[in-house]
């Protein structure tokens, strides 16, 4: 029985043209590898220039945006800017090669491809585009304190994809941008200076009027409270127990600052209050007592 690989060779004797066509056929496809090679050396060669002539802009351009603007939009745009070059470094050497693809062909074909993305990457892309949004407008930068869809804390950093929040409790948030774009933001530190109102209750049987101007008084000597605008005091309301006086001062933005004031305001209020004989009541609660508490109080003496 003759092997397999013995029949093959004999077939190959006797057929003369089936090694020459062999043979051929690995010719021509060297000889179109040495025709292609010095195409694609020189897009390769073109491709390489985009791509540094890219990160050399991108190199020259984040400083200067970021002296100009934030961290984060040097960063941003002098990336994009990056991409931009090394995209049309891509469409100038794929022509050159493959000669037979042209360039509109080849745009509509990325156009084709960018649909595909959006609709497979909605997600990705609108947090790109709400950041990017983001930072060119720049509603808030790194370091302010901001509240978004609940989340309260300084901003650390805005980059293309979330915005990274450190709560006042000490925890780290990553906001997907879309959801800060959409939504309304409170930039707490957007103003220099920021108003906190304080309820404080006064007794019915007080003067109101001694009442406000010891309060008025208070605040004015309170470390931290801001001559102006000047602290202002207002009766609000009649409540069981007091009438409500809203005591209105002005202190620096920044939520320590607010705190800290804060609760010297009601250290030296309640002093105030205390030197000149102004009660701070508690609630007063009027219990009415049922048939079964009055059984159960006669069973207990």
């Amino acid at each position: 029985m003759v092997a397999p690989a013995t029949a093959w060779r004999r077939e190959l004797n006797e057929e003369p043209g089936a090694w020459e066509q062999i043979v051929q056929s690995f010719e021509n496809m060297a000889d179109a590898v040495f025709r292609t090679a010095p195409r694609f050396a020189l897009a390769l060669l073109v491709f390489a220039l985009f791509v540094i002539v890219g990160r050399i802009v991108r190199r020259v351009l984040r400083p200067r945006l970021e002296r100009v603007r934030t961290l984060s939009f040097g960063r941003v745009f002098s990336t994009l800017a990056y991409v931009g070059i090394v995209v049309l470094g891509l469409v100038v050497s794929l022509p050159i090669a493959l000669p037979s693809v042209s360039i509109g062909a080849m745009l509509g074909g990325l156009g084709l491809m960018g649909v595909a993305a959006g609709f497979a990457f909605q997600d990705i892309l609108s947090n790109m585009l709400s950041g990017i949004l983001l930072i060119f407008r720049q509603p808030f930068v790194a370091g302010d304190q901001i509240e978004v869809t609940g989340i309260a804390g300084t901003v650390q950093e805005i980059t293309i994809r979330e915005t990274r929040i450190h709560t006042f409790d000490g925890r780290i948030v990553y906001v997907p941008n879309k959801d800060v774009y959409t939504n309304a933001i409170e930039v707490q530190t957007g103003q220099e200076h920021v108003m906190t109102s304080l309820l404080v209750g006064v007794d019915y049987d007080s003067d109101l009027a001694l009442a406000r101007g010891t309060a008025l008084e208070a605040l004015a000597a309170t470390e931290g409270v801001r001559k102006v605008p000047a602290p202002q005091a207002f009766y609000t309301d009649f409540t069981a127990s007091a009438i409500e006086l809203d005591l209105r001062y002005w202190t620096g933005s920044r939520e320590a600052e607010i705190r800290r004031v804060r609760d010297r305001v009601v250290e030296t209020v309640k002093a105030a209050f205390d030197a000149a004989g102004i009660d701070i009541p508690f609630d007063i609660v009027t219990l009415d007592a049922s048939e079964a508490l009055e059984r159960v109080v006669r069973r207990g003496g």
